[in-house]
């Protein structure tokens, strides 16, 4: 059965024209993947962890096969080792389906080039205003650099939806907002032109002042919610940029919270077709009785939703910018959900809708966020439509598809 199982996905590689080389090592894994719930599931990521596949060398290059079709997928080197981690590629399933994705992994280096479907920036400005990409930055807790970044941090974005991260003591979640689906960050760098607003390009669509934004991690002082600060140092890095996901860290290094010494790292991960984002927070020991705290903003006159377990959403309009006679007021929706065994309180402050969480015993907890803007032509347009899509958004993160793999 594994001969014929190999002949197959050898004969399929062949069919395709993808060339193996003839001196690489190469495993072979049929991956299957079973959605139980009875929605669909559209661009469901699928994450495979190298060490665990256990292919005995060191893995350069991959090719994900659906059939006879092969799909864009890519390899990641998470911890900055040079060696690679994770496979990553998105799949759709009907309701209740079983597919299977054969992949194959390789010794060989080459690895194939797909059109990108998501896209990561971070540009620091030169002396002459001239924007000059660069991959990682750090510097000491002390400095700042935020008005030196083009965009002030990394952006980065689907179709759907582009974000950023402050590159400050707030690490804020800042959105920008498309009329229709696309690709816009590159060119418009966050900071759309006349002449591009004009072709229809979306824009800032949130002023987020000294909120959590959408999502952010803040500390908690019994009554509000605190920057990331004093810190030893910070470091944005760009992990990965496509052609599946984005990878963006957020490293504060000897943070000085609660009578401790915490070494935090926040990664943001955005797959292709979605406008969530996922959030994984790490620490290098696990935590103690930390609280920390994270929600949405509470835009001026904002309504919201909560179930109280996890998920809370608002829907607002605000001028995005200090700028009220350039531009107009935007309509947002904003959510976040969380894991309920996080959940210690839920208590708003003035500027956001909170909720207090510890994980105590661990190293580390998941999280996602997501934002609708009302220009979208492919979004929402109602609070009630958008707080429909928020629990059915929870419901889905609650199902995820089970990834069995098989050698």
């Amino acid at each position: 059965m594994r001969k014929i199982l190999y002949s197959v996905v050898l004969s399929v590689i062949a069919l395709c024209g993808v060339v193996l080389n003839a001196g690489a090592e190469e495993k072979f894994y049929a991956i299957t993947v079973s959605n139980d719930w009875n929605e669909p599931k559209e661009n469901e990521p699928v994450v495979l962890n190298i060490k665990e596949l256990q292919c005995g060398f060191e893995v350069k290059s991959v090719i994900v096969m659906e059939g006879n079709n092969e799909i864009p997928s890519q390899i990641d080197d998470l911890d900055g080792d040079r060696r690679m981690d994770e496979i990553a590629f998105v799949v759709d399933l009907p309701p209740s389906a079983v597919k299977t994705f054969h992949v194959v992994v390789s010794s060989d280096k080459m690895q194939k080039e797909y059109p990108s479907r998501v896209y990561a920036e971070m540009l620091v400005s030169d002396k002459n205003g001239k924007h000059v990409p660069i991959i990682s930055l750090t510097i000491p807790g002390t400095s700042n650099i935020y008005n030196q970044l083009h965009h002030h941090g990394p952006a980065f974005e689907s179709e759907l939806t582009a974000y950023r991260i402050y590159f400050d003591q707030k690490q804020t979640v800042d959105i920008y907002g498309k009329f229709n689906k696309g690709f816009e960050i590159e060119e418009s760098q966050f900071y759309p032109t006349d002449e591009q607003l004009a072709r229809g390009f979306g824009d800032d669509v949130l002023r987020v002042g000294g909120s959590c934004g959408v999502g952010a991690l803040k500390g908690w002082d019994g009554a509000k919610a605190t920057h990331i600060e004093p810190v030893k140092s910070r470091t944005e890095t760009i992990l990965a940029n496509g052609p599946v996901r984005t990878v963006v860290d957020v490293i504060a290094t000897d943070w000085e919270y609660q009578d401790n010494i915490l070494q935090m790292r926040v990664r943001y991960i955005l797959y292709a077709g979605h406008r969530d984002c996922e959030v994984q927070i790490s620490f290098d020991r696990p935590l103690q009785k930390e609280l920390f705290c994270t929600g949405v903003q509470n835009i001026i006159g904002s309504v919201s939703y909560s179930d109280h377990e996890g998920l809370v959403a608002c829907w607002g309009t605000d001028w995005p910018v200090n700028d009220t006679v350039k531009y107009a007021k935007e309509t947002v929706g904003l959510a976040t959900c969380l894991p309920r065994e996080l959940i210690r309180s839920e208590i708003p402050d003035k500027v956001n809708y909170l909720y207090q969480v510890s994980a105590e015993g661990k190293s580390g907890f998941t999280y996602h966020i997501m934002f609708t803007s009302m220009k979208e032509t492919f979004g929402y347009k109602t609070p009630d439509a958008w707080f429909e899509y928020s629990k059915k958004w929870k419901e889905s993160l609650l199902r995820p598809c089970k990834v069995t793999v098989n050698k």
